[in-house]
C-alpha cells in the first residue's frame, strides 16, 4: 500500500505550492484590522505562512495550532526567533478557555471533521467581545477546474473502479446564508459576510502544484477510500488531472483557476 498522501507529507514544499491561500490569507488579514497588542490563534496555521505574519502585527501571544504533525514540524523550523507557540492539535481537539482576542483560521474549515465541535471550541476559546476570522472554499463546485478535472477520473477506465469508493472528507454549505447561520446557531455574532468567486491566471503545471497543496490532501488519502490505493492508482490519477488541466488552457497557455470562497468575521 502506498504512503498516505496527506499534509504532513505535503508539508516540506507547501508553501512553495500554496498560492490559492495565500492570496485568501491576505484578503483575510485585511479585514481583521489587527490591533497591536492582541493574542491570536491561527486555526490551521500549516507551516506557518500566516503565523508569521500575525506575528510581526501584534506584540501580543501567538498560538498556531495545526493537526499535522509534519506541518507543525515545518513551522516551528521556518519560525525560529519569531517567539511563536506551535502546537499539534484540531480544532476538534482545542481545549482553550477565553485565552484569545483573535482567531484567524484560513483555509482550513472546510477539512473540520466535526464543524459543530470545532466552532464551539472556537467560542470557548475567545475572551468577551474576541473575534474569529474564517476564508474557506465554498459550495460543493468550490473549484470549477478541480471538479472538472476530478471528474475525468471518475469516469477513466483506469481510475473509476477505485475512484468509486472515494468519500470527500470536505465541510461546505451553498451560500453565503448558510453559513452566517451556521454561525449564529453557535452563540456568534457576524459583523461581516461575503461569498465571491476568486480568478487567477496560471499555467497548467502552476495549477497541478495548487492542486496538490490542499486539495490532494483529500482525493489521494488513504483514509478517505475503503479498497487500498496502488502507484498505478495515483500515477493515472495524476496524469489525468495533469492532462485535463493542459485542456482548459487559453491559446495564451494560461488556465484561468476560479475558487468560490467565503469569508465571515464574527465576534463572540
Amino acid at each position: 500500500m502506498m504512503e498516505k498522501v496527506d499534509f504532513s507529507v505535503l508539508a516540506e514544499k507547501y508553501e512553495e505550492m500554496a498560492f490559492a491561500q495565500k492570496t485568501a490569507a491576505e484578503i483575510l488579514l485585511s479585514l481583521m484590522d489587527l490591533k497591536g497588542y492582541e493574542d491570536v490563534l491561527d486555526l490551521g496555521c500549516g507551516t506557518g505562512m500566516l503565523t508569521r505574519r500575525i506575528r510581526e502585527m501584534t506584540s501580543g501571544r501567538v498560538v498556531g495550532i495545526d493537526p499535522s504533525l509534519g506541518m507543525i514540524k515545518e513551522a516551528i523550523e521556518k519560525s525560529r526567533g519569531f517567539n511563536i507557540i506551535y502546537e499539534v492539535k484540531s480544532a476538534e481537539e482545542m481545549d482553550y478557555d477565553e485565552e484569545f482576542d483573535v482567531i484567524i483560521c484560513n483555509s482550513v474549515m472546510q477539512w473540520f471533521r466535526d464543524p459543530d465541535k470545532a466552532l464551539e471550541n472556537c467560542y470557548r476559546a475567545l475572551r468577551p467581545g474576541g473575534r474569529i476570522g474564517v476564508q474557506a472554499t465554498a459550495k460543493k463546485i468550490y473549484c470549477p477546474n478541480f471538479v472538472e478535472a476530478v471528474e475525468r477520473v471518475r469516469k477513466d477506465e483506469r481510475t473509476r473502479s477505485v475512484f468509486a469508493h472515494f468519500r470527500e472528507p470536505w465541510f461546505f454549505l451553498e451560500s453565503e446564508e448558510e453559513y452566517v447561520l451556521f454561525f449564529e446557531r453557535h452563540g456568534f455574532k457576524v459583523v461581516f459576510s461575503d461569498m465571491r468567486a476568486l480568478t487567477s491566471e496560471h499555467t497548467p503545471d502552476e495549477v497541478f502544484k495548487i492542486f496538490s497543496s490542499g486539495a490532494m490532501a483529500g482525493y489521494l488519502n488513504q483514509d478517505y477510500y475503503d479498497v487500498p490505493l496502488t502507484e498505478d492508482y495515483i500515477s493515472a490519477f495524476n496524469e489525468i488531472v495533469k492532462e485535463e488541466f493542459r485542456k482548459q488552457a487559453g491559446s495564451d497557455g494560461k488556465v484561468k483557476l476560479t475558487f468560490n470562497r467565503v469569508f465571515i468575521i464574527a465576534v463572540k
